[in-house]
């Protein structure tokens, strides 16, 4: 029996007796503003009608965070965690109804520790992807780690739910390559993989954020990158072939040797290939003219430069300030922001790509569409080895991006998303339509709470989208770490407990 704290012991008043009062910031607090607004990537989710945390706890180590999960429980105050803050719809700060709410802001945790001997790192979540990046090649310029591509992005968020990148062809997710953790668990106390067991660690490398327990740190296995990659971009309008390059990219470009990675990114009437290359401009060139003759590359296209230039290269098309480019946490582009996914495991007919780069991408309000092609290991993984169930038989993955710059100036892009994701269905994945954890999409559905736990059945809904069959699996591990569904948002796994 547990009597009831004193009621001036409030949560706050919990708080401050484990953890500096400079670490913690009330809604009354000067600075309050700007610690929530340094990482909210979606200017969407800044704005006054969101639901914003009572307070925001920056952790230092990891006792902060158990402190605050142990004080958070004790005075029913729910916890969210945000890392680089790029979750697309804010559920890592801002809540959809009103409730009551800490945010556990991971900023300043953010060291990354490198073996170049081992061939190991361990990272902390609150570190941004190009801060990992930028260790490991100080460490080895022949290492590399197979993570998302914008170098912004919190580590914590990017492989819990799974993590791809340029790498992914020939390395897969971010997520199957982590090889322990350090957790909070709902309960306060800290665990690695050994103590944590088979299905917690399964779920949480790739079953998306909050909903097992806070990862602190990840430890990952770095794998080895020539000295020199090579990057092309090839941009094709209509009138100089696009349709007809794209409609042959979608069955070779899965199909290429894992060395090589040829994305799309469409934006108007054009379609720019950004390729990876695992090697030289020399062996790379008759490749491309064996495999791909249509797109016309030759040796002019072609970049030559170091793994780690290529991260900046491809995201930002210069790699003349590394440190500068990866090491910025001070990211001033904040547009207000659509996000959707699908997964192609069909050719489209040449019709499809015809109406895709000759009417849907010049309406009004049009977006950019981002195609990233599978195959090779990301398609040879078992759909049950990790969450992340889009494997076998995946052509490609499509992400629709739309960005405004106004808060008065969502009606056409809005509109433009709905529409033009209705008008793909018949061409992708189906029963269920498939979408990427990552680029989460609340339309896709949200968690229903019934006597202070999410239901099984409303979480299915969008669950089985994410996960596919390992839905389930997730759920029944959240039953048995975390029944009463302490970590939650709208979009987290709800405890499936089973009856024996």
């Amino acid at each position: 029996y547990f009597p009831p704290p004193a009621a001036k012991e409030d949560f706050l008043g919990c708080l401050v007796k484990e953890i500096p009062p400079r670490l913690l910031y009330a809604k009354s607090s000067p600075a309050y503003p700007s610690v929530l607004g340094q990482t909210i990537r979606n200017s969407r989710w800044s704005s006054p009608d969101n639901v914003k945390p009572l307070y925001i706890i920056t952790p230092t180590n990891v006792s902060h965070i158990q402190s605050a999960v142990v004080c958070g429980r004790r005075h029913t105050v729910r916890i969210r965690v945000r890392s680089g803050g790029h979750d697309y719809e804010g559920l890592s700060y801002r809540s959809l109804q009103p409730e009551t709410f800490a945010v556990v802001d991971l900023n300043k945790m953010r060291a990354v520790w490198v073996d170049g001997k081992a061939r190991t790192a361990w990272v902390d979540s609150g570190a941004q992807l190009g801060e990992l990046y930028y260790a490991i090649y100080k460490a080895s310029p022949t290492l590399a780690f197979p993570a998302g591509v914008c170098p912004t992005i919190g580590v914590g968020g990017n492989f819990a739910g799974g993590g791809f990148g340029m790498l992914l062809r020939k390395y897969g997710i971010a997520a199957e390559n982590v090889i322990d953790v350090k957790l909070v668990d709902a309960n306060g106390k800290l665990h690695d993989k050994k103590s944590m067991g088979d299905d917690h660690f399964w779920a949480v490398r790739g079953g998306g954020g909050e909903s097992f327990g806070i990862v602190v740190a990840w430890q990952v296995k770095l794998l080895p990158v020539p000295p020199t990659v090579t990057i092309f971009k090839i941009s094709k309008t209509v009138s100089e072939g696009a349709v007809d390059i794209i409609n042959k990219w979608q069955v070779v470009a899965p199909q290429l040797p894992a060395d090589l990675m040829i994305r799309i990114i469409a934006q108007g009437p054009k379609a720019t290939f950004e390729a990876m290359y695992l090697g030289t401009c020399k062996t790379l060139t008759p490749l491309m003219s064996s495999k791909f003759p249509e797109l016309g590359m030759n040796p002019s296209h072609c970049n030559e430069m170091s793994w780690i230039q290529s991260i900046p290269f491809v995201h930002l098309g210069h790699r003349d300030a590394l440190e500068d480019d990866l090491l910025n946490r001070n990211n001033s582009f904040k547009p207000f922001a659509e996000y959707k996914s699908d997964y192609v495991y069909q050719p489209f007919p040449k019709t499809v790509w015809e109406q895709i780069l000759n009417t849907w991408l010049v309406k009004p309000g049009a977006g950019i569409m981002i195609f990233d092609p599978y195959g090779a290991t990301i398609s040879a993984t078992p759909e049950s080895a990790t969450p992340f169930p889009h494997r076998k038989g995946v052509l490609f993955n499509i992400q629709y991006v739309n960005y405004w710059f106004a808060p008065g100036a969502a009606a056409a892009p809005l509109s433009w998303s709905k529409d033009i994701y209705n008008y793909m269905e018949p061409y992708v994945s189906k029963n269920p339509r498939q979408a990427y954890a990552n680029y989460r999409d609340i339309d896709l559905g949200r968690n229903e709470v019934v006597n202070d736990v999410s239901t099984y059945a409303s979480g299915k809904v969008w669950g089985q989208k994410y996960f596919k069959g390992n839905f389930e699996r997730l759920a029944i591990t959240k039953g048995k770490v975390d029944p009463t569904d302490y970590f939650r948002n709208e979009q987290s796994i709800p405890p499936l407990i089973k009856k024996y």
